[in-house]
């Protein structure tokens, strides 16, 4: 209920400032990659990270995200195991360009990453890169 500008300072330099047009950071930001639980369904539980990693022991589907928060983005990072070949399909919250979900690279231990925001409740836009070496 205070007014006025809150700010956090180090060595006597705001690193964060809330500001009645915004928040400013100096320097920069970094976020954890939180690893998911590899399952035959694997659901995000978007509350707990914005980066997030899975290894793939089989073919998956991926389910509409959990605590969504309108305008988040972040990154998930798809790798095949050893084995390779597998596959995932996704919840149609999950949007992709021209509508259609990627196929994953299949070769063992391949990397993949898809990049999303939520756009609103179950509107998640995504674009992938496939293929990272």
């Amino acid at each position: 209920a205070g007014v006025g500008n809150l700010e956090i300072q180090r060595g006597g330099t705001a690193v964060l400032s809330i500001v009645s047009g915004g928040i400013s950071l100096a320097g920069g930001a970094a976020s954890n990659i939180t690893a998911l639980s590899d399952g035959a369904t694997i659901t995000i539980d978007m509350a707990t990270a914005c980066h997030h990693s899975v290894t793939l022991g089989g073919n998956r589907t991926f389910a509409a995200p959990s605590n969504q928060a309108v305008g988040q983005s972040g990154s998930i990072f798809i790798t095949q195991d050893g084995t390779g070949s597998r596959t995932a399909s996704f919840n149609s919250a999950f949007k992709f360009a021209s509508g259609v979900a990627p196929t994953l690279s299949t070769a063992a231990n391949a990397i993949d990453r898809i990049d999303y925001i939520i756009k609103s409740s179950n509107v998640i836009q995504c674009a992938v890169t496939l293929d990272i070496k």
